[in-house]
């Protein structure tokens, strides 16, 4: 079919991570296919920064995020698919999903995250017993889930998912440097990018950082974290822009991932270890999930899964910097190969062509 109109129910606008990456981003390559993309964000860039900067969720604001989606049920008809960004409205029941079935209207779930914990490990016995198998309700209904990793694609399956396709959250390399940039000389830079919500993680390898601080002169380069706290660790924190990130990982000489080993952790796509290794950096990671796919240990960096391994593994890539360079090729080499938006925009366009045939 050509001349498809698809409507991207995304869960967030421009400032939203998860939808500017798995769907924003693809409309170019989406439209030059035939396929011509429209998209309904349920919360708007406002939501976001109120939420990162001041803390909170403004009740007005989820209310008239809701209102507005309502709204946009009323002309779904009109589209050929939908994708949908993990579910209609987060924390009511599976009906509006379920309606799309009666009404004949297909739709796609994309899942980069393990959105179904939050409602069957929640601490919430009402939200467990309502809510527990929602998402499962949501993919088995679908024409297709697209997930983010194998963890995720496995729950779709076992919820009875018609059809699964496992598509990582890529970057486009036609942003990154093309080629490596210059290394610090004076003082070794420990980069981490992410947002306020999941800085706790760098803030739990205090020590390790610590240790490495005592040793050798570092700074621990923090962008999109927020107020942290890391006593006696040299860090600055530098507020996240999409104009300014990749400029900010360039500078850095090595990127970091540490997690705690959960099923919430176990479904993270790695996103921030593809964004090191697009610009030439090599990553020391914790072993969970997605990650142990990422990290070729030894080859573009380290997986550490205690405090040791984390103090040994940067200060090896902090006295080696001819190893730290080809890391940071071997990692090059792996988003080039696997994943950018050359690799998985394709796939997309076959995935939306091929749910509607």
């Amino acid at each position: 079919m050509n001349n498809i109109s698809a409507l991207f129910l995304t869960k967030y606008d421009q400032k939203g991570a998860s939808s500017r990456y798995r769907a924003l981003k693809y409309f170019p390559i989406l439209e030059e296919n035939g396929i011509k993309c429209s998209y309904r964000p349920l919360f708007t860039d406002e939501y976001l920064v109120e939420l990162f900067e001041e803390g909170y969720r403004s009740k007005k604001r989820v209310i008239s995020s809701y209102l507005r989606r309502f709204k946009h049920m009323i002309g779904l008809r009109s589209y050929d698919i939908l994708i949908l960004e993990n579910e209609f409205f987060p924390y009511l029941p599976s009906v509006f999903e379920k309606l799309l079935g009666y009404i004949d209207i297909p739709y796609i779930v994309d899942i980069d995250d393990a959105i179904f914990h939050k409602y069957d490990h929640s601490d919430n016995i009402f939200i467990r017993s309502i809510l527990g198998q929602k998402i499962d309700v949501v993919m088995r209904n679908s024409e297709m889930v697209i997930a983010g990793n194998e963890y995720l694609a496995s729950r779709a399956r076992q919820a009875g998912a018609p059809s699964t396709e496992i598509i990582p959250t890529v970057i486009d390399l036609n942003q990154y440097p093309a080629e490596p940039p210059e290394q610090n000389e004076d003082t070794f830079v420990i980069g981490w990018i992410g947002s306020p919500s999941t800085s706790h993680y760098v803030e739990e390898i205090s020590d390790v950082l610590r240790q490495v601080a005592d040793r050798r002169q570092i700074e621990v380069r923090l962008i999109g974290s927020g107020d942290v706290s890391l006593p006696d660790v040299p860090h600055e924190v530098r507020e996240w822009s999409e104009e300014s990130e990749i400029d900010d990982l360039r500078d850095i000489d090595v990127g970091i991932m540490p997690l705690d080993d959960t099923p919430w952790t176990r479904g993270k796509c790695g996103f921030k270890l593809i964004q090191y290794m697009g610009t030439w950096k090599p990553v020391v990671a914790s072993p969970v999930g997605i990650n142990r796919d990422l990290v070729d240990n030894g080859v573009n960096g380290y997986l550490a899964n205690s405090k040791a391994k984390w103090v040994n593994s940067l200060l090896d890539i902090c006295d080696n910097p001819e190893k730290r360079n080809t890391m940071g090729v071997n990692g090059r080499n792996i988003v080039e190969n696997k994943y950018c938006f050359r690799v998985t925009g394709p796939k997309i366009v076959d995935v939306i062509k091929n749910s509607i045939e």
